[in-house]
């Protein structure tokens, strides 16, 4: 028999993960599965795909799953919520998705304190596009928008989404974590566990964003990508629990 660590969790469907070498998108895929399945929410559980390389995890996910326009996701989710607030509803999306054309729907759906729970992947770029400037691009990055480095005076500085919306009154859990070693893979199993959590007790918006490497986009190999999160990244990102309301 396979132990827990090794088996896949009932939340995934048991095909294999097509994204590229090193995406951490397969770990944190993981993560929200294991969750669910601690939780014993699989049945109750309601995902929203947003537009990009997350948009997949409506093929991953063995959930109910919906599909929403570009940015529109925490609208949608909050839809879903209202309509059925006994279920539990939570979001999936990248930082083109939810930092730069949703960013709107972001700030409102957590000034209104809406019920549910955002996975925000952040990797710096627009992933499944060519790897242009993303909100999130740090000071110096190249891209493929940006091959001299984003320049502050030309294409302005990073968001930093994590800290706005735990300035909110609406978000009742809000953290940063990343997935660059085992670690952090467990703390970030934790706060999104906690997200999920704080839907549950009613209290709010929860958000989880989580640093992930994009090998292919950052033109470096997997493990090179670990470290760049590490000894870059998170200088400009962070790392921590920036709110917690304890019911």
């Amino acid at each position: 028999m396979l132990s827990p660590t090794t088996n896949r969790p009932r939340s995934l469907v048991d095909i294999s993960f097509h994204y590229c070498p090193g995406c951490g998108h397969g770990i944190i895929h993981r993560l929200v599965a294991e969750v669910i399945d601690e939780l014993g929410i699989q049945g109750q559980t309601i995902g929203v795909a947003s537009v990009g390389c997350s948009v997949h995890t409506l093929s991953y996910f063995d959930l109910d799953m919906q599909q929403a326009a570009h940015g529109r996701a925490p609208a949608v989710a909050t839809g879903i919520k209202r309509v059925l607030p006994k279920q539990i509803v939570f979001t999936y999306q990248g930082d083109g998705d939810l930092g730069a054309i949703g960013i709107g729907e972001m700030f409102h759906a957590t000034a209104r304190g809406e019920k549910i729970t955002v996975i925000y992947v952040n990797n710096a770029v627009y992933g499944m596009t060519g790897g242009q400037m993303a909100p999130t691009t740090l000071i110096g990055q190249a891209t493929s928008t940006t091959p001299d480095g984003r320049l502050p005076d030309r294409d302005g500085f990073p968001i930093k989404v994590a800290e706005l919306v735990s300035m909110i009154d609406g978000s009742a859990f809000v953290a940063r974590t990343s997935v660059h070693n085992p670690v952090n893979v467990a703390r970030t199993k934790k706060a999104i566990r906690m997200a999920f959590q704080a839907q549950m007790n009613r209290l709010g918006l929860g958000l989880v964003e989580v640093l992930s490497p994009c090998p292919t986009n950052w033109h470096l190999s997997p493990s090179e990508a670990m470290k760049w999160i590490e000894n870059v990244m998170i200088k400009s990102f962070p790392l921590g629990i920036m709110k917690s309301l304890e019911r």
